[in-house]
């Protein structure tokens, strides 16, 4: 059995962090998440912006939506301008919207980072701190957690130095990614960075993010790097149960993980969940309801629904007409009767299933504004008009 990830008041149990997900981790999904978990674990919202949210944007409101159920409730918060994330972490307790918040300087996308936002924003150490010391302040003792990358590229490293200015400011927990954000999603995570970041602020706990594709791939990376925790991203696209394996592993259960690393899940009697196609589709159908029930409108949450079926069907016997219409239902009884083509008595795919899934690609450079590498020091010309106003990534 592990320890808990004590993030303030709360104990996360297992220490299994989802990561936020540009729509991806809305509320819906995670409600299937949790499910699957039996409600343990702590499941972040997608990428909410300080700016939105302080003006009150329609799309962000609905994005801080939490179930009765989740608790608790995580918030991601992304920003560029101290003063305006200090008001959105002001607003989150003052209107209590949520009882953690977790700051984005993660994101790799060129929309975040050529306004010196997500993963580009620590390599100015003096707004890191800034943003960080607002955000402590206005969350008036709620926890604050903060999730980044390696750095920029590997000329322009900055976790080492972000994690310091962290414990500094009173950061409760640091999550890291593995990877620069010139890595985008390529290549392997760098384990051994975390394991550097975890001896370099033994204050704090510290989770490791980065190429989590199973729950043993989980217990590999604590015992690789020492870390508190794990934070899942893309390992969950399409296997929400895979939460239920997290939460077997980590309580040491015999009848759940992989103990010689094959892969195989029967090294000392481990089972992990392996979901005929039956099962698949019965998620599948429920996922798209919860979508179409949390945006009220059926259509618009199965439109919303069809960037999964690719995850959900990976490896299973579908067929690239079906496949193909599959993406574009836009009902649930058109998705249920599609689903019913199936053969549906066909078990997990295992090898065809299991392993990467999403994006994996890389970026030549990483968008940044003009002059943004000349000197980590300068901070000028950055402010509240560089924030971002629609939220969601």
């Amino acid at each position: 059995m592990t320890q808990p990830l004590q993030l303030g008041p709360y104990a996360v149990q297992p220490p299994v962090v989802l990561a936020p997900m540009a729509g991806i981790t809305n509320a819906p999904f995670r409600t299937l998440c949790r499910g699957f978990s039996g409600g343990q674990g702590l499941f972040v919202s997608e990428m909410i912006t300080s700016r939105a949210l302080v003006e009150r944007n329609e799309k962000t409101m609905r994005l801080v939506h939490f179930d009765a159920g989740e608790s608790p409730r995580s918030i991601q918060l992304y920003g560029v301008d101290p003063a305006t994330v200090g008001k959105a972490v002001r607003m989150i307790v003052d209107e209590d919207l949520a009882d953690h918040v977790d700051l984005n300087f993660g994101c790799p996308v060129p929309k975040v980072t050529r306004r010196g936002g997500g993963s580009a924003l620590p390599y100015k150490r003096p707004l890191l701190r800034a943003i960080l010391r607002e955000a402590v302040t206005g969350a008036a003792g709620m926890p604050v957690t903060m999730k980044m990358r390696k750095g920029i590229d590997d000329d322009h490293l900055t976790y080492l130095d972000a994690g310091r200015i962290a414990v500094e400011e009173g950061v409760t927990a640091i999550a890291l990614h593995g990877r620069t954000a010139a890595q985008h999603y390529s290549g392997t995570a760098d384990w051994d960075a975390i394991a550097r970041l975890k001896e370099a602020v033994p204050e704090i706990p510290v989770l490791g993010n980065g190429d989590i594709w199973s729950a043993d791939d989980a217990l590999r990376m604590v015992a690789h790097t020492g870390c508190d925790g794990v934070v899942v991203g893309r390992g969950c696209l399409g296997r929400p149960w895979l939460f239920g394996d997290l939460v077997s592993a980590f309580a040491g259960s015999p009848d759940a993980g992989d103990a010689d690393g094959t892969g195989d899940g029967a090294a000392g009697g481990r089972a992990y969940a392996r979901p005929t196609l039956r099962e698949v589709a019965d998620t599948m159908v429920r996922h798209a309801r919860l979508l179409g029930e949390w945006l009220e409108d059926e259509a618009h949450g199965v439109i919303d629904f069809r960037k999964h079926v690719a995850w959900y069907t990976k490896g299973f016997s579908v067929g690239s007409d079906l496949r193909r219409r599959l993406a574009v239902s836009s009902s649930l009884a058109e998705l249920a009767d599609l689903l019913g083509e199936l053969d549906l008595d066909q078990p997990w795919p295992a090898a065809g299933a299991d392993g990467p899934r999403g994006r994996t690609s890389g970026r030549d450079r990483v968008v940044l504004p003009d002059g943004w590498l000349r000197d980590p020091y300068d901070c000028a010309g950055l402010g509240a008009d560089a924030e971002l106003d629609t939220s969601g990534g």
